[in-house]
């Protein structure tokens, strides 16, 4: 990784701080005809603001996601148009590892994300920061 899309995923972390949501929630369901709920994960990231090259810019450096406007609702006279960047699931796994060394605010649901798609990640020895080991350090500072 070079070292300007290293600064660029740095500040990218910090937006995500400031004024990201990450969704990790298990919800049930009901079908139509059938008795039994079942159960069904909402993973997601997104990150809002009325900066559309701050946006724009994200959605280029993470390669993910999809980007939509907000318009502001009827009564909301000198508000600004608000641009939304959002990624789920699998997409939300690949930035959530490019995010953790970075994160502080938002750092356990993105711990929660990876450890859903990779509880083994420890004995897979394929992910980008070893969990355990930063874990640690983080609490020796």
């Amino acid at each position: 990784m070079n070292n300007n899309l290293k600064l660029d995923i740095a500040y990218i972390a910090g937006l995500f701080d400031a004024d990201g949501c990450a969704s990790y929630k298990k919800y049930s369901k009901k079908r139509e005809g059938i008795k039994k709920d079942y159960k069904t994960w909402n993973i997601a990231l997104e990150i809002s603001m009325t900066d559309k090259n701050v946006i724009e810019l994200v959605h280029e450096t993470l390669g993910v996601g999809t980007v939509r406007e907000k318009p502001p609702g009827k009564g909301q006279l000198g508000k600004k148009m608000q641009y939304r960047w959002r990624c789920g699931f699998r997409d939300a796994l690949h930035v959530c590892k490019l995010l953790w060394p970075h994160v502080v605010v938002k750092l356990h649901k993105i711990e929660q994300i990876i450890d859903h798609y990779e509880p083994d990640i420890q004995e897979l020895g394929d992910n980008i920061v070893d969990l355990a080991l930063e874990r640690e350090s983080r609490h020796h500072e």
